[in-house]
């Protein structure tokens, strides 16, 4: 029996989601707007400047609006289909150690 359970323990620990690692979040985002998008339920878009270029992102929220201000992220997605089309998405770090995903939806200068 006591075998069983620490097989099972094993097994879960491997299966739990790891932690977060705060460094690979390295990207500066400032969220200048937050507004629903009724594309579902949680559904967000935010006006963000990264490197001093203006996206809009849209991506599901947990509670509501997210609050503006600066925000830790990482490049998880970027495909560049041609040399004029492109396909990205962040994953912003949250303080509680949540993250949330973010696909670029717009641009502009």
């Amino acid at each position: 029996m006591k075998r069983a359970t620490l097989f099972v323990l094993l097994l879960l620990a491997t299966l739990a989601p790891a932690a977060p690692a705060p460094d690979d979040y390295s990207i500066n985002v400032r969220v200048t707007s937050s507004y629903n998008i009724y594309a579902g339920p949680g559904t967000n878009g935010l006006d963000v400047v990264i490197n001093a270029k203006k996206y809009q992102l849209a991506g599901f929220t947990r509670g509501g609006l997210l609050a503006l201000g600066d925000y830790k992220a990482k490049l998880v997605k970027d495909q560049h289909q041609t040399a004029y089309e492109s396909t990205q998405e962040y994953e912003f770090l949250f303080p509680d150690n949540k993250t949330s995903k973010f696909a670029v939806i717009g641009q502009s200068e």
